[in-house]
């Protein structure tokens, strides 16, 4: 274990699953993703079996709040216990190199723990690690308690760095060819493929460390993004897995008094990537809401004080490339309803329209305009959800992804469920673990 405190890494023991498993069953997407999709999970439940999997080590969200919840929680850490007793797993000191391919996009991180003291995710954290979105505290007590009594972690956190003269990951990519293989597979369900190299060298090791501590530089930090004053660094940006990284950093203040601080749940693991990765995609992460009871023209009047311009749009490809004209003064979204799409021009309470429409459906909400929201990636669902008799959709265009470090700096965490790296299907699998207990 070696530990570099003032980039907020720490190199140590990952654990990957014994050769003799099958990787294409033993590999799942993240928990939250397809959260309004049940038949995927049924899917992944026939797919996998009773073959060893971290199907069997994860709460997918769509069944929070299900009767048999607290059931499913002591059996996930039941068998995170048998599969250690099993030698289901086994150590990897060091790095990891990840490559994941999808729908013909290729994409790199690395695998590596970040410390816990250095993150924050609440809005206006001037840590090195922060969120890029607004967290849904309500979201956090089912992790809670599938972590506190969990003897491994299973990362879908994936963590920025802003890296344009590609020094950290990239040198690896190139002599990638030359690194021992770990491990390969395809992932179910049309999510592509994924490879582990592994980065166990010392020299390899300080190269990375190196070019971090670089980007970490305060002088050359102010001077990337033109700050006239000198501001706390930001070096890693959590990209997905907000919530996860939440979850470890509650936990972990909460326990650390008693346990120490070189406790492993100090430490939370997660693959770093460079915004500028070609084959990192951000994607608008799309609104529906469920149990629609109150008129939105009427609702989103009284709210905005007044009329809402509306258009109506013949097909869904017309409703998409309209909300792509919006501009910070006309801020557009697409409405996509049983009775038709349209498309909406908002008048503009933040920068971005998912400020705008997220400030007004959480009013909504809260005087009992629908049953619920949820936050979907891709068209199709949000055309297939919104259309049904009692939900609506909205469909949100797409940020800039090379805006998002600048933004963060100045104006902190960005509205939550602003965006999303890469489709559903395109997210991270769980493949790799780390002991936290």
């Amino acid at each position: 274990m070696r530990t570099y405190s003032d980039i907020a890494l720490q190199v140590d023991e990952i654990l990957i699953p014994r050769k003799d498993i099958d990787l294409k069953k033993w590999a799942v997407i993240a928990c939250d993703q397809f959260t309004s999709q049940p038949d995927y999970w049924d899917q992944v439940r026939a797919f996998v079996g009773n073959a060893p999997s971290t199907f069997h080590l994860i709460l997918p969200e769509v069944y929070l709040g299900s009767p048999d919840e607290p059931e499913r929680v002591a059996a996930i850490q039941a068998t995170m216990r048998a599969y250690l007793d099993q030698n289901l797993l086994v150590p990897h000191e060091g790095m990891i190199l990840v490559e994941r391919v999808v729908d013909g996009k290729t994409r790199h991180g690395v695998m590596v723990a970040l410390d816990l003291e250095q993150y924050d995710f609440h809005k206006g954290a001037q840590t090195l690690i922060r969120a890029t979105e607004g967290t849904i505290i309500e979201r956090l007590p089912p992790r809670i308690r599938i972590r506190e009594g969990a003897s491994l972690e299973l990362p879908h956190i994936l963590v920025l760095i802003d890296d344009p003269a590609r020094t950290v990951i990239e040198p690896l990519v190139a002599r990638k060819d030359r690194l021992p293989l770990l491990y390969e597979t395809e992932l179910m369900l049309g999510s592509g493929t994924v490879r582990g190299f592994s980065l166990t060298s010392p020299e390899v090791e300080t190269e990375i460390v190196t070019a971090l501590r670089k980007l970490a530089d305060p002088q050359a930090f102010n001077a990337r993004y033109g700050l006239k004053s000198n501001l706390p660094v930001l070096l890693f940006a959590v990209g997905d897995g907000n919530h996860s990284l939440a979850t470890a950093r509650a936990i972990w203040e909460k326990i650390k008094d008693k346990v120490g601080m070189h406790h492993p749940a100090r430490y939370a693991l997660v693959e770093i990537e460079n915004i500028h990765d070609p084959g990192l995609a951000f994607e608008p992460i799309h609104r529906v809401l469920f149990g629609v009871r109150d008129s939105i023209f009427s609702a989103m009047e009284r709210f905005f004080g007044e009329p809402i311009a509306t258009q109506p749009m013949a097909t869904p490809s017309d409703m998409i490339a309209a909300v792509k004209t919006g501009s910070p003064e006309k801020q557009r979204i697409g409405l996509v309803s049983a009775s038709g799409i349209s498309v909406l021009d908002l008048p503009p309470l933040t920068n971005l329209p998912v400020g705008s429409l997220q400030t007004f459906l959480d009013t909504f909400l809260r005087d009992g305009g629908a049953e619920r929201i949820d936050y979907v990636h891709g068209d199709e669902v949000v055309f297939d959800l919104g259309r049904q008799p009692g939900n609506l959709g909205f469909y949100l265009p797409a940020m800039a992804k090379t805006d998002l470090f600048k933004t963060v700096i100045l104006d902190g965490a960005l509205p939550r469920k602003t965006f999303s790296m890469g489709e559903a299907h395109e997210k991270r699998f769980y493949l790799e673990a780390r002991r936290i207990g």
